[in-house]
């Protein structure tokens, strides 16, 4: 998994079409892809690798910010493809990541949950999964905004918004969407694989 990542990371780096933003997007895989694998060998105390399916939506969320960063999200030529597919007014391909942007993290979000807390299964463990993803892509938002202050039209490549005042509002929609689509096809698999055995508890 690991070097697929690595694989897409050189590709990207070779000749992105605008340099600032491919460091802006892919610096997210560049910090969590060193985090995962020294926290699978026990570098932070003991071992703590991450399920199966988490560590494979994790490589999909990095390969979709990746070719993002590639070739920015507004001329990715999937993201074309899409648009022409579906008529769509616009590059989609930022709407795909703010997609991921909640579909992965609700997995990790419920992992460590499940792992490092007292919580349970229940209503609220899917309450504050949802909340996490959609505190994440909040904070995303104003990564944007403090990075359109700090390089000014430099940085417009990065904020993707394509001329839509509500990109905003659509892009932390997308993200809680993609976490409860996540919850509700992954958390049995999830389960499986955490090992659980414990009955489901009604929320409190």
């Amino acid at each position: 998994m690991a070097a697929i990542v690595i694989a897409a990371l050189l590709w990207s780096a070779i000749a992105p079409t605008d340099r600032l933003t491919w460091l802006l997007e892919v610096v997210w895989v560049l910090v969590g892809l060193p985090l995962v694998v020294l926290a699978a060998r026990g570098t932070f105390g003991a071992a703590f690798p991450l399920s199966r399916l988490l560590c494979w939506l994790l490589v999909a969320h990095a390969l979709v910010l990746i070719y993002g960063g590639a070739y920015t999200y507004a001329q990715t030529p999937l993201g074309f493809s899409l648009r022409d597919l579906f008529g769509f007014e616009r590059n989609p391909w930022d709407r795909v990541g703010h997609f991921m942007q909640g579909f992965v993290p609700a997995i990790l979000a419920r992992e460590l949950l499940l792992r490092c807390t007292p919580l349970r299964r229940g209503g609220w463990l899917v309450y504050l999964v949802l909340a996490a993803a959609l505190s994440f892509s909040a904070l995303f938002e104003l990564i944007e905004w403090w990075a359109a202050l700090a390089f000014g039209a430099d940085a417009d490549a990065f904020l993707a918004t394509q001329g839509d005042v509500w990109d905003t509002q659509w892009d932390m929609f997308l993200c809680l969407c993609g976490a409860a689509l996540s919850l509700l096809l992954w958390s049995r698999v999830h389960d499986r694989q955490l090992g659980a055995a414990a009955p489901t508890e009604p929320a409190r």
